[in-house]
């Protein structure tokens, strides 16, 4: 390693920290603020715009934002909190699979926000311990984000593997079955979690000292909220035929084909025809529901997907930058141990995700590094859930969401930080969704 590369790299690293450390937009700024310090102060040539990623990140989130405004959002959540609340004894298990399903639809796993409370109040009414579906609910949300087709990390491995002929069909056939099979999983290995109620020494506390009822089925109905939307049912309908639309673009390339002026019919690509159906679902759903177009930029989807954009811009501009001038190092350094043992880029993933707090940031930043070492594409996939290690360093906004919702204090962050509720269920999730993903990757492609 050369003495310029060493102090490029601190550089990197610099700009991960500080962004890491200030959370939010600031993760794409201080990105933009480690590229402008390599361009000028070490005359390193700015690498790609990462802009077809962009460009489906943003279409996606418009058509999402338009949904919430119309009410989509509030219908998905109230159905979800029937079909939870109609399995209350099976909560640890149905829990997970209804967070991952809604979160694989929406694209998003701020969906399991309003859900958590819900979560909480059916598991001890039923007497179960909070903390096994709590836990694995909040890790399935997130995991099913490397398996959803409109996510923003996704879109990162769409733009990122078009060129090697490897699209949204085949990452969905890694993903979602290795994702899946690790979350139910470990589902039923949170059935074993913890001690019951009853022999809890903190739950007993709070009984005792009257911070909460003790169980009781009183609340097992639905709980009581504002009307909905009168646009919101179809709303969400609307949103989820782009979605099948997407899907089907993909399995199906006849339906993306157009004439064009030459003899020879022209294949849009994936990341055009998602933007195109997208776009086009948002001005549907605002159509068809009457739904407030001001509302849309200022929504909690949109803002979350703007922070989004800028910290995918600021990240994957330093890092393709960094890349790209000492590609030769870096590349010859890893390839021989990318040759010997592929499994051990995912490790770099995980490590990475635990920093950035975004599957769509690590992915855009580091996959790039793995295609230049040589793995195969569908290795790449297989490793996609690695990026899902932000429940590490339990510091992230549903973590956080999960114990403050848990009022008997089950899911909780230990004494020594590291050994909190959610890193059993979100170890398991992540090394079964990549082994899986592997074995898949191997076998089939």
């Amino acid at each position: 390693m050369t003495l310029k590369l060493a102090f490029e790299f601190l550089v990197l690293i610099g700009a991960l920290f500080m962004g890491a450390r200030a959370g939010g937009v600031s993760l794409g700024l201080w990105g933009a603020v480690g590229l402008l310090v390599l361009v000028v102060g070490f005359g390193v040539p700015p690498g790609a715009i990462p802009g077809e990623v962009l460009i489906i990140v943003l279409t996606v989130i418009m058509a999402a934002s338009a949904m919430e405004v119309a009410g989509g959002v509030d219908f998905l959540v109230r159905l979800a909190e029937r079909i939870i609340r109609k399995n209350p004894n099976q909560v640890t298990i149905v829990a997970p699979l209804v967070t991952y399903g809604f979160t694989f639809a929406s694209g998003t796993g701020h969906i399991v926000y309003p859900l958590l409370p819900v979560i909480y109040e059916v598991a001890h009414e039923s007497g179960i311990r909070p903390e096994r579906p709590m836990a694995i609910a909040t890790i399935a949300s997130q995991q099913a984000i490397t398996a959803s087709p409109v996510s923003a990390a996704t879109a990162a491995m769409i733009g990122l593997l078009a060129s090697h002929h490897f699209g949204l069909i085949q990452i969905l056939l890694i993903c979602v079955p290795s994702t899946l099979v690790a979350v139910v999983i470990a589902a039923f290995v949170q059935l074993r979690v913890g001690k019951e109620l009853k022999d809890d020494p903190e739950y007993q506390r709070r009984l005792q000292a009257g911070e909460l009822q003790p169980p009781s089925r009183k609340g097992a109905g639905l709980t009581e909220a504002p009307a909905l939307k009168r646009g919101a049912k179809a709303s969400a309908l609307i949103f989820f035929g782009g979605v099948a639309l997407v899907v089907l673009a993909g399995i199906f390339p006849a339906l993306r084909t157009v004439p064009g002026k030459a003899t020879e019919p022209v294949l849009v690509g994936m990341p055009v025809a998602i933007a195109i159906v997208m776009l086009a679902v948002a001005a549907l759903i605002l159509t068809v529901t009457s739904a407030p177009v001001a509302e849309v930029p200022k929504c909690k989807t949109c803002q979350s997907g703007v922070t989004a954009i800028i910290g995918i811009l600021g990240l994957a501009w330093l890092g393709d930058t960094f890349i790209a001038a000492n590609q030769e190092v870096i590349i010859g350094g890893l390839s021989n141990m990318a040759k010997a043992a592929p499994w051990t880029f995912a490790l770099g993933l995980f490590v990475a995700s635990m920093l950035l707090y975004s599957q769509a940031a690590t992915a855009r930043a580091l996959m790039p590094l793995g295609i230049s070492l040589g793995i195969p594409a569908a290795s790449l996939v297989g490793m996609f859930p690695a990026v899902n290690g932000y429940f590490f360093i339990p510091n992230y906004g549903t973590i956080i969401a999960a114990v403050q919702f848990d009022r008997s204090g089950t899911t909780r962050i230990g004494k020594y930080l590291l050994n909190h509720s959610f890193m059993l269920p979100g170890l398991i999730t992540t090394v079964g969704g990549v082994g899986f993903g592997l074995l898949i990757a191997k076998l089939f492609f």
